[in-house]
């Protein structure tokens, strides 16, 4: 009979501690604050510099712009993918991201690919300024194929409570600017693998308006706003809410910070036209408002400030865009 281990099981204990020694080599983003971290039991971090510290948490993944990934062998871009969904989340209350954690599963543990995925993440935390402190890598065999892997990422920041942007006073007259996306960000991807699907679209194609192959524009990474909006909080310009745009588009992420009373009105003639959004329109033909719900559409971040603001806030980021004002009526959004 032959030898059953654990690694005749399609577990290789010493593969996976190989990965630990290659996260700690690509990781060497820790400020002062993170005490212990990569290869522990635990992370512990502290925040003795607080008064009154709320901590905010998200998780979220990647989805199935994974499988782009996977099908052509591009795997450094999901891993900033990952950092910018949890930590756009966490930013939208005015936290600092404070720490990161991911969640690798797969049915093989490939290091060079893995390599890429957390070469990936690590270019992320620093985007962020937001340390990876830890993880998971389990390897499933009986639960993955072998040449496939998900992605979970856990994000935490901080903020003083009495700074906390919660978007309770927005209010009429108030303007809604705007911060570019790179492109698709991570969402929709299953409409558009369908698309890809049923039009027999080729990921290795070049297709009018693009000058490269499709997957190259589908697999742009997700922006990560924390520079920009850490520019504008040290500024004090007074952020009353903030929206990540994100599933579900501006038509059902904004009101989400909307109080009862106002709605959103955008003036969609302010927002630049990426080629991806042209491309995905003229191929689905969906709705105007559909398109707005499914895709961010150009804009990656929401900010609505105050009327004052304004100039200031261009001034310190000229890369914002104007794109309408908060009126009085029932929550919600009009796109115009």
């Amino acid at each position: 009979m032959d030898e059953i281990d654990y690694k005749s099981s399609g577990v290789d204990i010493d593969r996976g501690l190989a990965f630990v020694d290659i996260i700690r080599k690509k990781n060497l983003y820790k400020p002062p604050y993170i005490l212990d971290s990569i290869g522990g039991f635990a992370s512990l971090v502290s925040i003795s510099s607080y008064k009154d510290p709320v901590l905010v948490s998200s998780t979220d993944g990647v989805g199935t712009k994974l499988l782009i990934a996977q099908r052509v062998n591009i795997h450094r871009t999901v891993g900033i993918d990952l950092v910018a969904m949890g930590v756009n989340d966490v930013l939208v209350y005015g936290a600092k991201p404070l720490f990161f954690l991911d969640y690798i599963a797969c049915g093989r543990l490939n290091l060079d690919v893995m390599g890429d995925v957390i070469q990936g993440i690590v270019t992320g935390c620093e985007e962020a300024e937001c340390p990876l402190v830890g993880g998971e890598t389990a390897e499933m065999p009986d639960f993955y194929p072998e040449d496939r892997y998900d992605l979970a990422g856990f994000a935490v920041g901080i903020v003083e409570r009495e700074e906390i942007i919660n978007g309770k006073s927005i209010k009429e007259g108030d303007i809604i600017l705007g911060l570019p996306s790179s492109g698709l960000h991570s969402n929709g991807f299953s409409l558009i693998r369908k698309l890809i699907k049923d039009r027999g679209l080729s990921l290795d194609g070049i297709y009018p308006p693009f000058n490269r192959p499709l997957y190259e524009e589908l697999l742009i990474p997700t922006r990560i706003y924390w520079k920009q909006l850490k520019v504008l909080l040290e500024n004090r310009i007074k952020i009353k809410g903030i929206a990540h745009i994100t599933g579900g588009g501006m038509v059902d992420n904004i009101p989400r910070i909307l109080p009862e009373g106002v709605f959103a009105y955008i003036n969609t003639e302010n927002i630049p036209h990426k080629p991806i959004f042209t491309f995905i329109d003229k191929m689905l033909k969906l709705p105007r408002e559909e398109m707005y719900r499914t895709f961010n559409m150009g804009i990656g971040m929401i900010l609505i400030v105050e009327p004052e603001d304004r100039e200031k806030a261009f001034g310190l980021l000229p890369e914002l865009i104007e794109l309408g004002e908060i009126r009085s009526g029932k929550r919600g959004v009009t796109i115009g």
